[in-house]
């Protein structure tokens, strides 16, 4: 987020979002944005984070990127879990990585929780894009697997222009399992 002096107002939209068989990503605009932002600009890294770092899912093809440090057993919303330190590597340009905790279920090894932040925070003479910390909470779905139900930041960014109190709230709901009913008949 960029920011010029003291801000205040809203931004919100509602959005579906289908991943097809294959993985391919497609977004629908259900509710148009509304923006009331005041002196607070959002960014396409903010975008960009909203859709890949904070409903963050550690995969096999991401492991080399970050470094990850057991930080110990914990007991989270009933579940044991282990909690894991993830760090990047190394951030290359234009790169965005998720830097934090997850809290991942002994039982299957599905992340529970995330708390972090997205990064690199954005700074040089000419801009700020200076990104909050936020936490992730996800729920079962099917009793196989966990998803996003909830983001949520409430952070203060330290702008040159002044201190900004972000809240963020993100809500994920009506997952339904992708498929196709398909029947074939055969004459004689």
């Amino acid at each position: 987020m960029s920011a010029r002096g003291a801000a205040q107002g809203e931004y919100r939209e509602v959005r579906d979002i289908i991943f097809s068989p294959t993985k391919e990503r497609a977004e629908k605009v259900v509710e148009e944005p509304r923006v009331t932002l005041k002196n607070l600009k959002m960014t396409e890294e903010d975008f960009r984070d909203i859709r890949e770092i904070q409903p963050f899912v550690l995969v096999e093809e991401f492991l080399p990127i970050y470094e990850t440090k057991f930080r110990g057993e914990e007991v989270m919303d009933g579940i044991d879990c282990w909690v894991l330190l993830v760090r990047p590597r190394q951030i290359l340009q234009g790169q965005r990585l998720f830097d934090g905790l997850l809290w991942i279920q002994k039982l299957d090894y599905s992340i529970i929780r995330s708390e972090g932040q997205a990064v690199p925070q954005i700074v040089s003479l000419k801009q700020e894009n200076l990104f909050p910390r936020f936490t992730t909470i996800r729920k079962p779905f099917n009793d196989n697997f966990w998803f996003p139900v909830y983001t949520y930041a409430d952070d203060t960014l330290n702008f040159r222009s002044g201190a900004q109190r972000i809240k963020l709230t993100i809500r994920y709901s009506g997952y339904q399992k992708f498929g196709t009913e398909s029947s074939i008949k055969f004459e004689n």
